[in-house]
């Protein structure tokens, strides 16, 4: 990352003609532009041709207030810049454009609802590290192929057209919208036109990743038995080795669907299943009787087949672990953070849209049941096997991920399982927004998106 970071300055375009830049005289010599020399300037997909005038102690950039606008940049802008000797080309960047759900233009004040606080934070983030990024819906994406209408921080919410990013950020959160033929159709013009990379770029299901990472000998020992769920005989056949599976949506998230199955007599079984305002059950005599009562849900929405797990506990309730993982400033997978969640007593899940609490590894795993022998290594051992699953995703999925949400348990024995992986984390699940503070998963995401871009 050694473009340095340098002041963006408009002039008036009476003054400074839309063809001149003006350069700090250290870099104008430090990249051997000869003076006078035409070069193309470029900012994300934006081209323009000027001329480099080297400005003696100056150490910024200044373009004319007509292309400032045209950048759709805003005063006290501060970016990385490189040259590109063999084309000529001078650089800005990187700008960073967010794809997100949805826009609430009604409420100037937080356009994006819920997650405006994280768009916020992560504008000023950008800003003390010399980006430049600003968040889209799939909605703004008309039929321009040069340029977004995106919403941009300074002072206030703004909305504008905005040149194509360097690195696009998905975090749409339904499938439905990141399949939707504007979405796919910029994705890969963005990156076929103008080099833009884009992480994080498709949902992952969950037979999907647990078929990828059986493949690898190596993370075998976290999975548990699984099986995309295809009829009753395969469901009586995994219950004969496990006294309590869980069905759960291929494609399902917050803990919405899941069924626990439990044998409770000798052909008596429990079937349970996760509601926003409790577990709710029902008694079978038989599994063929339970497997009939679920068969319409089966055949609508596909299952994965999972062994059950007997989970440290904290008063009766299942503890597991949230592990972020990311890619750094040298492309690297990193362990972020970890936290643990510990189900609300009248839930079987942990989620916290689901009332469960979260609490430090530390704090977690001495209030458990968790032998005593294990505690002192369990946090190590955790973030090691994170980093090994994210290194699996990597090597096993064709797809490009920055970031990966990677849910975690440990069995009464002290053993490590994989539950499941999630490729567009919340950034709110491990550790809570707060006012004027960025945190080290926000910092991380520009880090590695600088990276990508080079600078």
């Amino acid at each position: 990352m050694s473009a340095p970071k340098i002041n963006v300055q408009p002039v008036s375009s009476g003054i400074l003609p839309d063809d001149v830049l003006m350069l700090g005289e250290s870099l104008v010599k430090q990249w051997n532009i000869p003076a006078g020399q035409q070069v193309t300037l470029m900012f994300g997909s934006f081209r323009h041709a000027v001329s480099i005038v080297p400005v003696p102690r100056y150490e910024g950039v200044r373009i004319s207030q007509t292309l400032f606008r045209r950048m759709g940049l805003f005063p006290g802008t501060s970016l990385r810049v490189r040259y590109r000797p063999a084309s000529r080309t001078l650089m800005l960047g990187p700008l960073i454009g967010v794809l997100v759900s949805r826009e609430y233009p009604h409420m100037p004040d937080r356009p994006f609802g819920d997650i405006t606080m994280f768009c916020r934070e992560l504008t000023e983030a950008c800003r003390k590290q010399g980006a430049y990024v600003y968040f889209f819906t799939p909605e703004a994406l008309g039929s321009s192929q040069t340029s977004v209408d995106g919403w941009v921080y300074h002072e206030e919410w703004h909305r504008l057209p905005l040149p194509i990013p360097n690195i696009v950020n998905n975090r749409l959160t339904t499938r439905k919208l990141e399949n939707l033929p504007d979405v796919r159709q910029f994705l890969k013009e963005a990156g076929s036109r103008y080099g833009s990379r884009v992480f994080n770029e498709k949902f992952l299901d969950k037979s999907e990743v647990f078929d990828a990472l059986q493949k690898d000998a190596n993370l075998r020992r976290y999975l548990p038995e699984s099986h995309t769920l295809h009829n009753y005989a395969q469901l009586r056949s995994i219950c004969s080795r496990h006294p309590v599976v869980f069905l759960k949506p291929v494609r399902g998230s917050l803990g919405k669907g899941i069924i626990r199955i439990q044998r409770i007599g000798q052909d008596t079984w429990q079937a349970s299943y996760a509601t926003l305002s409790g577990t709710k059950t029902q008694i079978f005599n038989g599994l063929a009787k339970l497997y009939s009562s679920i068969s319409g849900k089966v055949r609508t929405v596909r299952y994965l087949v999972q062994q059950g797990l007997p989970l440290i506990e904290i008063g009766g309730r299942p503890v597991d672990f949230r592990a972020l993982t990311q890619k750094n400033a040298s492309g690297e997978w990193t362990v972020t953070s970890i936290v643990s969640r510990v189900a609300a007593s009248d839930q079987f899940v942990s989620n916290v849209a689901r009332g469960g609490k979260l609490f430090t590894v530390r704090e977690a795993v001495a209030r458990s049941n968790l032998p005593p022998g294990f505690r002192a290594t369990a946090a190590a051992r955790l973030r090691r096997a994170a980093l090994e699953i994210a290194k699996g995703i990597d090597t096993h999925i064709p797809a490009h991920f920055g970031e990966l949400g990677i849910d975690l348990a440990l069995d009464t024995s002290g053993r490590i399982w994989l539950l499941e992986v999630n490729s567009k984390p919340s950034k709110n699940d491990n550790t809570p927004l707060t006012e004027g503070k960025i945190r080290p998963s926000v910092r991380m995401m520009i880090e590695y998106a600088r990276y990508l871009s080079g600078f």
